[in-house]
């Protein structure tokens, strides 16, 4: 099942998404975390989270162009280094939009697969960058929070755009 993307202005997008319950983790929830894999491939993602397809909970799933998928439950995330990288990022929820961000290079990620097992990875580089701007979204931030103030300017009207298409379209 392919879900439909939740756009910028949508309320979803801005709360703090709440933790998921080991109990939770069963047949049916690893079906969501499959239709949600499904569905980020289907849109050309490279990540997805939970928020921008409508549901306030704490997971995530991401693949960095190595194939390998990660279904990533209630993490947390420790920057290892001062060490900062440069990506212009773009996102499902702010389409036509890609803008440089500055990210910790290395990071520490902990979470919850869809087995329930803890697990705890060193991500370094892309895989960095990708886990942390979806690790914003289940925190209530877009990655355009994070852009300069020069570069917030410059998109201005074209957000501006964005959320007014938005609410006519609803």
């Amino acid at each position: 099942m392919v879900y439909e993307i939740k756009k910028i202005g949508e309320d979803v997008l801005k709360q703090v998404a709440k933790e998921v319950e080991k109990n939770e983790i069963n047949d049916e929830f690893r079906k969501f975390l499959d239709d949600m894999v499904e569905t980020m491939y289907k849109t050309d993602g490279i990540g997805l989270a939970a928020p921008q397809i409508g549901v306030s909970k704490r997971i995530f799933v991401c693949d960095d162009g190595t194939g390998v998928v990660r279904k990533v439950i209630n993490p947390v995330i420790v920057p290892l280094t001062e060490e900062t990288q440069d990506y212009e990022e773009g996102c499902l929820s702010v389409p036509g939009i890609f803008k440089k961000v500055s990210r910790p290079k290395k990071i520490s990620v902990k979470y919850l697969n869809e087995n329930g097992e803890e697990i705890e990875e060193v991500a370094e580089n892309f895989l960095a960058i990708v886990m942390q701007h979806e690790y914003d979204h289940l925190n209530g931030v877009l990655f355009i929070e994070r852009i300069s103030p020069m570069a917030k300017r410059m998109i201005a009207k074209k957000l501006a755009t964005l959320k007014k298409e938005l609410a006519q379209a609803r």
